[in-house]
């Protein structure tokens, strides 16, 4: 199983896809606060449908929580600034994707620990900017999930 984890996510309906993509590959969400929106967000239920009960969402205070709590763990940022295409890369069951803010990304702060190996891009177009974050999320799950031959789907 892979982990995802979304630093200090800001809009609730792309944390609702999120929550619903996890429910439906059976990876692991984590949520780093701050959040720029409540748990309780309707935006963030209604994104998340009826999924948020099948789905495991742990909620961390702070990115260093977050870490200690996946220590040992093979952990990638995802970032517009990654060095190597996520199709670039091999994975392993117990990988952790970790995805920065929609409008900011990976505080440098954070970006800056990763090895410059795990720090991995989605290919884009080169005049554009990023793609939105629910979406990069699931592509970079699908491609994982692939990866291990869509362990436990029907």
């Amino acid at each position: 199983m892979i982990d995802i984890v979304l630093c200090q996510p800001e809009i609730a309906p792309n944390a609702g896809n999120a929550i619903r993509l996890a429910a439906n590959t059976g990876v692991r969400l984590h949520l780093v606060e701050p959040l720029g929106f409540s748990l309780e967000d309707r935006k963030l239920k209604r994104a998340g449908l009826d999924y948020h009960d099948l789905a495991q969402v742990t909620l961390h205070a702070d990115w260093e929580a977050c870490r200690a709590a996946l220590a040992g763990r093979r952990l990638f940022a995802l970032s517009t600034r990654g060095e190597r295409s996520v199709y670039e890369q091999s994975y392993r069951d117990g990988d952790v994707f970790v995805f920065g803010a929609e409008t900011a990304g990976l505080p440098e702060r954070i970006l800056e620990r990763f090895p410059a190996d795990a720090r991995l891009r989605l290919p884009m177009r080169p005049a554009n900017r990023s793609l939105n974050l629910s979406n990069a999320v699931a592509v970079v799950v699908y491609e994982a999930w692939r990866q291990l031959g869509f362990s436990g789907a029907a």
